[in-house]
Formats: structure tokens, sequence, C-alpha cells
């Protein structure tokens, strides 16, 4: 049985292909490609909402996901040029994405200018450990006592490519 948050993501697909005809009748040589995965950033409404539109307004151009999520959920590492369609909570779709750059680093050898690509709060390595390590946490349900400095964090660089500025 579906959440009502799920149904709610289901119910607006119909936005993210909506979306991707838009992108390719203006962008035709990604046609090829077929529609690409889309996701919301985040794990709660306020965050997830905040992020899309970090996205739309050319502040955030990176993520950060952890290494043991993708290893739970058997998913993909994601590679340069691979697109991505971004959504708010709901699952209404907001921008298409292409990754650039990848990298796989220690979350306590995060730099300070990768926290000012990501964009979130007010940009720095402080804020962004505090925010992330609280998700990560969540994200293994372990208490923040428990947590791992040395976890391994999959960045993810990209530019949003539609709708443009």
């Amino acid at each position: 049985m579906k959440t009502e948050h799920e149904n709610r993501v289901a119910k607006n697909y119909v936005s993210v292909e909506k979306m991707w005809a838009d992108f390719i009748e203006n962008q035709p040589q990604f046609q090829q490609k077929g529609i690409p995965e889309s996701f919301y950033f985040c794990d709660n409404q306020k965050d997830a909402n905040e992020c899309a539109d970090l996205v739309l307004e050319g502040t955030k151009k990176a993520t950060a996901s952890s290494l043991k999520w993708f290893k739970s959920n058997k998913i993909e590492f994601s590679k340069p040029g691979d697109l991505f369609i971004v959504t708010n909570w709901d699952g209404v779709a907001k921008a298409v994405i292409q990754i650039e750059k990848i990298e796989c680093i220690p979350y306590n050898k995060i730099t300070p200018k990768f926290a000012q690509i990501e964009g979130e709060g007010d940009k720095s390595l402080a804020y962004w450990k505090k925010v992330h390590k609280a998700y990560y946490c969540r994200e293994q349900n372990i208490p923040e006592t428990e947590f791992d400095e040395n976890m391994m964090i999959f960045c993810e660089y990209f530019k949003c490519i539609y709708p443009k500025k």
C-alpha cells in the first residue's frame, strides 16, 4: 500500500513527462536518451522544495550522497553527461540537470569550496557538516554519536540545463 506522499509523487509524474517533452522539443539531441530518472533532494518537504528552488536560482550546483545509500539501495552511480529531472517533494518537475563531474571523498575531507557549490544554507562548511551529518544519521538510522567521519560521500557536480535562466 502506497503512502499519501507516494501517491502524490505518482500523480504528479505527468509533470515530469511534460517537462521532458518540452525539454527535448528545444534540445532534440537528447531525445535518444529517453526520459531520465526523476528525484527530489533530501528527506523532507521543506528541504526538498528549498533545494529544488536553489537549483532553479543557479545557487545549488552539487549534491552529496553517502556511498552506503547507493549500495544499500542498489543504485548505479551517475556519471558525467547523465541527465536527471529534479522535482519538488510532491514530484512536480522543476528542472533538468546534467552531471558534470563526480568524486568520492570522505565526509571529513569535504572542502569549503564544495559546501559553497552545493549552495545550501549560508554555504559554509560548518553549515554543510551540521545538516549533512544529521541527514546521514537519519538515513542510516543511527545516533550522531555513532557517525563515522570517514564515511565516503559521492559528490555530484551538475548544471541546470532546463529551464534556462
